[in-house]
């Protein structure tokens, strides 16, 4: 079958008037959930698959909105004839709680003060967001999902699942991701977050009263971010040590302002990263990305121990050329759940893309996705 755009597709917006109690301690009483679906799901409910987003990403995984052209951020995964095929299944995109793409977030109105919440918006955590998407899935009578799949961040989310709970989901597929960050990667969302915290406007988080942005933290934060998701190899491939600015005379010019290709790309991916994206927010997301670690949570540092009443089969994905989840992160999963006697199936794609190979059109990466989706779909008699 060939690949074939969704084509126009459009967000539905879910509230939620049961608290939802958070890992904090703290309870949010009343919530809004952005929502996206494609496919059409079956009498049974048997053939749905949640896609559970990163960092910046959001509830738009695909299709185009027609009003604005945005295409959803991953479109070449999923259509008709896609490796998640929407003529088979029932995909599901659910824009985290504390995002800013049309879930309750810090930019949102508060309902006890009438102002947005900012800085005093509820922590959330990668098992918080698991518990209100698993309230999605009861929307939608959805029992147990076929998968759940996510890379990144979204690939502990999906991971979480398996682990909260192991009932409702079929499959398992981890894409690019980690059990827990490095400390390595929790310094660098610690600078990227210091970035944002000690921009003057930023006025402790309550910028909005001040009809402020702190773009300059932001844009900084973007940039440390895509450094670490781009490889050596692919930056010197795209930028190397090419120049910009010349004198009419031939001659470089020297000084502080952008002169190498690569500044060039970082300040204009930080710029216009500040312009659509809440910098509490970043916040929010990047610290939920640090406190996730299934194996102290649930088995004392043991992350056997915390996959031990999983029910899921898994595909865990790696790439040979990202250094911010390493390889040796998804073999760490895949040795944790074989010690556990759990199905895995496990890909090691030599990509030249780093972090960012997961959103790419890798073939080797893409037929080994398929052939896992198919083997769904043949077993639940999907096709």
């Amino acid at each position: 079958m060939t690949q074939a755009s969704i084509g126009a597709v459009q967000p539905v917006f879910l509230d939620f008037d049961e608290p939802l109690p958070l890992a904090s301690g703290q309870t949010i009483n009343h919530y809004t959930l952005a929502v996206e679906t494609y496919g059409t799901l079956n009498a049974d409910a048997s053939n749905a698959v949640l896609i559970c987003h990163a960092l910046n990403a959001s509830h738009h995984v695909a299709g185009i909105y027609d009003d604005t052209q945005e295409e959803g951020w991953w479109d070449n995964m999923v259509g008709p004839g896609k490796p998640l095929d929407t003529n088979k299944f029932f995909v599901i995109g659910i824009n985290n709680l504390g995002s800013c793409f049309g879930s309750t977030g810090p930019a949102s109105i508060n309902p006890t003060t009438g102002k947005p919440w900012g800085a005093s918006f509820p922590v959330v955590t990668v098992e918080d967001w698991v518990n209100a998407q698993a309230r999605v899935a009861d929307y939608y009578g959805i029992k147990r999902f076929a998968a759940v799949m996510g890379g990144s961040l979204g690939g502990m989310q999906a991971l979480s699942w398996a682990i909260q709970w192991p009932e409702r989901v079929a499959h398992c597929i981890v894409i690019a991701s980690t059990p827990g960050l490095s400390a390595q990667n929790i310094a660098f969302n610690e600078v990227a977050r210091r970035a944002i915290i000690t921009d003057p406007d930023f006025f402790q988080g309550n910028y909005y009263e001040h009809n402020t942005v702190p773009q300059r933290g932001l844009s900084v934060a973007r940039m440390i971010g895509h450094i670490t998701y781009l490889s050596d190899d692919d930056m010197a491939e795209k930028f190397g040590r090419d120049r910009r600015n010349k004198a009419e005379d031939g001659r470089y010019q020297y000084g502080y302002d952008v002169e190498f290709e690569v500044e060039s790309y970082l300040r204009y991916q930080g710029e216009k990263f500040s312009k659509y994206f809440d910098a509490n927010t970043y916040l929010l997301i990047t610290r939920a990305l640090d406190y996730f670690d299934p194996a102290r949570q649930y088995g004392a540092g043991d992350l056997s121990k915390a996959l031990e009443k999983v029910k899921a089969k898994f595909l865990a994905v790696s790439f040979t050329t990202d250094w911010r989840f390493p390889p040796e992160r998804s073999r760490e999963l895949v040795e944790a759940l074989l010690k556990n006697k759990h199905q895995v199936t496990y890909a090691e794609i030599n990509a030249p893309h780093g972090h960012d190979a997961f959103l790419l059109d890798d073939p080797t990466y893409h037929r080994v996705v398929k052939a896992y989706f198919d083997r769904i779909a043949e077993q639940g008699g999907l096709v």
